[in-house]
């Protein structure tokens, strides 16, 4: 393949929304009520695959507008009272913008693409449907590197070859584009995963090869501009892990910047990022409705703090405090709160901590908890504290001694550990702290059987109500779906106290 024919894929694959396009801007966030299913819906939105029943990656052929799983959550929220379930159907097509494939086969015959369902045996797929077209067209480019120098798959068996797996990112977030444009014309940030401990190893030379053809076929002075960067991570372990831990910039822009949410946000290779941009540009909007403006936020499970720095931005927070266990992430969190507008006044701070482990202290002071859990749902210590909140805000109404009095020097190794590596940012000062507790708890959701079982367990504790619920298509070709579920506090009813006046019984008395 001829590097003049790199984008062929833009005309043959076009970008297309169906239903419900993504904004042009937040103010026309679209997110509706569908209606039941026709089959010209269903032909209309099909997939029209040619690696469809061979890959894993897609399970669903037709309705890519409308997930078989999204009769089931419309019906399960309903039952819980929330009767506008909505349903944003997203990009269907090209909406994938982060791709980690696996490199199998030969250096003539480079299989770049997902296993089998089952088993190790990879398919290629450079007609995904899914992938954003650049990638498909920076798959084509990698393929012909790997035939000119020579460079051997990974073999699992034998351990042996150069290239086990290839990540690639699309950022999408070019201000030298117009608006409409900067989709289809998105970059990428191509991260190879070399079969060796380090860049000194054997087979470099191949590596550095590799690379140098990619940067000067697909990079700023080619004659189609497709590749952002090369990086390289070295991995020898025999586990099914994708990255190593050593990490080395090649070519091109270090740094990886994408817009959603109102802010630009800086993403490592080793950080996570949502396939999806697009879809999640549009839930955070969505979210951002549901936090009141001045609020005090905590974020958990907060990765980079993408969603606690575009709500510190859009609501104008007070505070935010983003909690994550993966240390990896701080980087990009620092980076990003650089290019934060100077018009935010906020208290910001990232702390590498577990939100399991004494989850109390992290809400505390709060009045919006947001939760964005792996698919696994929240974590059973903190789901059974959010159902306590009731009782805990009773003990703490019921002492008689103030904050003040009852400060006490900080023991916890946890607690203490994290205020190490925080990072503070923000116009304003930390606020002092106080015992207040979430009033709304705002659910991010990617597994929806562990999302259920979660809402059915706060629900059932009397501690909170269902307020709202939106589902997102985040994976077009699959039965899934990303929720968006707000809760608040319920409110108890107190009995009313019964009168001191006895009523006095009238005795009758027989005549004699």
């Amino acid at each position: 393949m001829h590097s003049s024919s790199l984008f062929s894929f833009s005309s043959r694959y076009p970008i297309i929304t169906c239903r419900v396009s993504p904004p042009s801007s937040p103010t026309f966030v679209a997110s509706v009520p569908l209606p039941p299913s026709s089959s010209s819906d269903s032909l209309a939105c099909s997939l029209q695959c040619p690696h469809f029943q061979s890959c894993s990656g897609c399970t669903q052929e037709f309705n890519l507008h409308r997930p078989a799983v999204v009769d089931e959550a419309s019906g399960f929220f309903k039952r819980y009272g929330v009767e506008d379930f909505t349903f944003d159907s997203c990009r269907l097509w090209g909406w994938r913008c982060r791709a980690k494939l696996a490199v199998r086969g030969s250096s003539d015959n480079a299989l770049i693409g997902l296993y089998q369902e089952g088993t190790h045996t990879v398919v290629d797929i450079p007609e995904c449907k899914s992938h954003h077209p650049n990638i498909n067209a920076a798959i084509e480019l990698l393929r012909e590197g790997i035939k000119v120098f020579d460079v051997v798959p990974f073999d699992e068996d034998q351990g042996t070859g150069d290239l086990r797996y290839v990540q690639m990112a699309v950022t999408t977030h070019s201000t030298n584009l117009r608006a409409p444009e900067r989709y289809k014309n998105g970059k990428v940030q191509v991260s190879l995963v070399w079969n060796s401990r380090n860049e000194r190893s054997h087979n470099a030379d191949k590596l550095q090869a590799l690379s140098s053809y990619l940067w000067r076929k697909g990079g700023p002075n080619s004659k189609f501009h497709l590749i952002h960067s090369v990086w390289a991570n070295f991995q020898t372990s025999t586990n099914n892990i994708i990255f190593g831990n050593r990490w080395r910039h090649l070519l091109g822009e270090r740094d990886f910047w994408e817009h959603v949410g109102g802010i630009d946000i800086s993403l490592d290779p080793s950080s996570f990022g949502q396939a999806n941009t697009r879809a999640f540009d549009s839930l955070l909007w969505k979210l951002h409705k549901y936090v009141p403006g001045g609020s005090s936020v905590a974020d958990l499970y907060a990765g980079a703090g993408v969603i606690g720095l575009s709500l510190a931005t859009s609501r104008k927070c007070s505070s935010v405090k983003c909690i994550e266990v993966n240390k990896e992430a701080r980087l990009s969190f620092e980076k990003t709160i650089q290019r934060l507008p100077n018009s935010v006044d906020c208290s910001i701070s990232w702390h590498h901590a577990d939100a399991s482990v004494n989850p109390l202290s992290w809400i505390i002071g709060s009045d919006v908890v947001v939760v964005d859990p792996p698919r696994r749902g929240l974590d059973a210590s903190l789901r059974q504290m959010l159902e306590s909140v009731p009782s805990i805000e009773k003990r703490m109404r019921s002492s008689s001694q103030s904050s003040s009095t009852n400060a006490k020097e900080e023991k916890r190794p946890w607690i203490l550990r994290a205020k190490e590596l925080s990072i503070q940012a923000g116009n304003k000062l930390t606020p002092e702290e106080n015992n207040t507790l979430p009033q709304r708890l705002i659910y991010i959701s990617c597994g929806w059987e562990s999302f259920k079982e979660d809402c059915k367990s706060l629900l059932s504790s009397r501690a909170w109500e269902l307020e709202k619920a939106h589902g997102f298509n985040f994976f077009p070709g699959t039965d899934s779906i990303e929720v968006l579920a707000v809760f608040k506090r319920r409110v108890a009813i107190k009995k009313k106290k019964k009168s001191g006046i006895k009523k006095v019984g009238i005795k009758k008395v027989r005549a004699t």
